[in-house]
């Protein structure tokens, strides 16, 4: 999960990203010394019978609290389906961006989800194969036709300005197209809703939220712009965990669950090329 920081998404994981970036100098020596000092951390997470995993808690439908006040969401699953693999207790640890990446230096945590895969981040911290994908795409309702950037010729779609949005439909929309744009996030997506513009540009987690919150604007997601999938980070030089983490994805992929995971939080399939 790539662009610079600054241009990414304005959406919760956005600001998680650019908040994380921030930190990484200092974090790099800091991961590097703890590595060193621990033992293998399989052999610790066995040992304890508990995997310490750190999620959002305030970034649905990744993750969030339930009105029964549990946590659930996307990766609140694949931390029950980790835990089930190593034959341990799941402990979710709640993360925001300031602190995850120094909770897992720390060992607060033995692995972070919903990670962007990032030149910076592969100095500090290593990661599974992707696991959930998230990119920008097209929004609008089921009867309007549209596949593809052509598509959008004559037609009015709603942005946040200056975002990674508006830059990516900015680039491949045809000169007709009418892109308006707002100050927020919020501003775009009100703009869709209500009806001011036909389509709009968001992530496929705050659309995912949309189809399942607004179905009387029958909204369906028409083609994506830019892809950044999701990944398990790992503290470096672990490489049984890394590789027990690997084969839990690859063996959920393979059998379905994953894309069940997907189709039950992001409504949407798992992609092929993930």
């Amino acid at each position: 999960m790539h662009q610079p920081q600054v241009l990414k998404s304005t959406t919760r994981r956005g600001f998680a990203a650019l908040a994380a970036a921030l930190a990484f100098t200092s974090l790099g020596a800091l991961c590097a010394f703890s590595s060193a000092a621990r033992a293998d951390a399989l052999d610790d997470i066995a040992k304890s019978g508990t995997v310490r995993i750190g999620v959002f808690m305030d970034y649905p439908p990744f993750g969030s609290i339930g009105p029964d006040m549990k946590p659930m969401g996307y990766d609140i699953d694949v931390a029950d389906l980790i835990g089930k693999s190593l034959n341990v207790k799941v402990e979710l640890v709640p993360v925001t961006g300031d602190n995850r990446m120094a909770y897992l230096a720390g060992h607060k945590t033995d692995m972070l989800l919903s990670v962007g895969q990032t030149p910076e981040r592969e100095k500090v911290i290593d990661f599974s194969q992707p696991y959930a994908p998230y990119y920008l795409a097209v929004f609008g309702p089921k009867a309007l036709p549209v596949k593809n950037a052509g598509d959008l010729a004559g037609k009015s779609v709603s942005v946040a300005r200056g975002t990674l949005e508006d830059l990516s439909v900015s680039k491949i929309a045809p000169p007709t197209a009418i892109i308006k744009r707002f100050d927020d996030p919020n501003g775009a997506i009100s703009a869709f809703l209500s009806g001011q513009v036909q389509l709009m540009v968001v992530g496929n987690d705050v659309g995912a939220t949309i189809l399942a919150r607004h179905p009387a604007n029958d909204p369906e997601q028409k083609f994506s712009l830019f892809s950044s999938p999701d990944h398990v980070g790992l503290n470096k030089n672990e490489p049984r965990l890394k590789q027990k983490v690997d084969e839990t994805i690859a063996k959920a992929r393979k059998d379905g669950t994953m894309n069940a995971i997907s189709q039950k939080w992001l409504r949407a399939p798992l992609p092929a090329d993930l």
